[in-house]
């Protein structure tokens, strides 16, 4: 595991349809370690590997956007309202700080207001807060000081929560981890790999809009046209306090995703996953979840694509600061170069027989 790599990705800028700085990032990365580079409309990017033979078509993908905000609105008084990009609970937000990325580049830094409890209403005091009624302060003293300081409708927001290693060093606090994780493994992936003939095309990289409906990977798909798809992907960890019998626990190895609201993994594609882990004596752990990855839509492309979501928890997604294992991203890159070096078209066809 690379901590350059991944703090890069983490500490990169890049809500829904804002992916370009991350983008750049992968670009350089794919530059150094692939054949060639291709790219959709939207701006999904892959970088290519040829091997010994042009079929199969593998394709990972990670996604490159990250849970954010967008300016709706500019109050009198310079308060911002915004918009989710993503899936958020409201409970994670109030008094966090964000950064606005203004059209001319430059990033501005509020905080999301919160009402201190000497101010709530009874009547409040014993609810939750609500999106609706949240805002960005920026220091601004009036809606004129806010455009002057180039914030204007539209603008991205996304959290601040730099990229920082806990106490020991297996542990890392960060921002984006879902799923700059998968853009870091992408890499990682492609390097390991590097000088190795493998028995298909692979195609590795990152999708647009993951958070705001998985809408890049219907045209990734579209582009490729893969034989087998592998979504890498970062599930909630369920092993905090509060959560009973949930899927998901840090530091317990690899995900192998078998359900969730879009997907039913396919069975021969999640013997073979559950074969290479065993045979290569990689930590993993099954998980069920009611979120959805870009398998979501692949599996449905064309005539259909054996697909499976593969990847790690992380405690608190979704939110300013994730927790991940060190460890359990090192398994999963180990994962996905085994993975990678098997698929050959006899294997890829034992997945149609039924």
């Amino acid at each position: 595991m690379d901590d350059n790599i991944y703090q890069t990705f983490t500490e990169a800028f890049g809500p829904p349809s804002f992916e370009q700085k991350v983008q750049n990032h992968m670009r350089y990365y794919l530059n150094r370690y692939s054949d060639e580079i291709i790219q959709d409309r939207l701006g999904s990017i892959f970088g290519v590997k040829r091997g010994l033979s042009r079929d199969p078509k593998v394709l990972f993908a990670s996604h490159l956007d990250e849970v954010g905000f967008m300016v709706v609105q500019i109050s009198k008084k310079g308060f911002i309202r915004f918009q989710t990009l993503g899936g958020w609970s409201p409970t994670v937000l109030p008094a966090q700080r964000v950064e606005i990325m203004t059209q001319s580049g430059k990033c501005v830094t509020g905080v999301i207001g919160s009402v201190p409890p000497h101010l709530l209403s009874e009547e409040k005091k014993g609810k939750g807060p609500d999106i609706e009624s949240m805002f960005i302060d920026i220091g601004a003293r009036s809606d004129e000081e806010v455009k002057e300081w180039g914030v204007s409708i539209g603008d991205p927001i996304v959290p601040i929560s730099p990229y920082t290693p806990l106490m020991g060093g297996r542990r890392i606090l960060a921002k984006a981890w879902d799923n700059r994780f998968g853009c870091g493994l992408i890499i990682e992936l492609l390097r390991a790999l590097n000088g190795i003939r493998l028995p298909n095309t692979l195609y590795a990289g990152a999708t647009v809009q993951e958070e705001a409906g998985l809408r890049g990977a219907v045209t990734s798909a579209n582009l490729i046209k893969p034989d087998v798809f592998f979504a890498v992907d970062v599930g909630p960890a369920g092993d905090t306090p509060g959560i009973p019998d949930a899927f998901g626990e840090i530091g317990k190895g690899v995900l192998i995703r078998i359900l969730d609201r879009s997907m039913i993994t396919h069975p021969q594609v999640r013997d073979f996953l559950l074969d290479i882990a065993e045979s290569e004596k990689i930590p993993y752990q099954f998980f069920i979840s009611k979120g959805a990855t870009d398998a979501g839509v692949v599996h449905l492309f064309g005539e259909g694509v054996p697909s499976a979501a593969i990847g790690i928890c992380g405690r608190y997604i979704h939110s300013h600061a994730t927790i991940v294992d060190r460890e359990d991203i090192e398994a999963a890159e180990k994962f996905a170069k085994a993975i990678a070096k098997k698929l050959d078209k006899s294997t890829i066809d034992s997945f149609l027989r039924y």
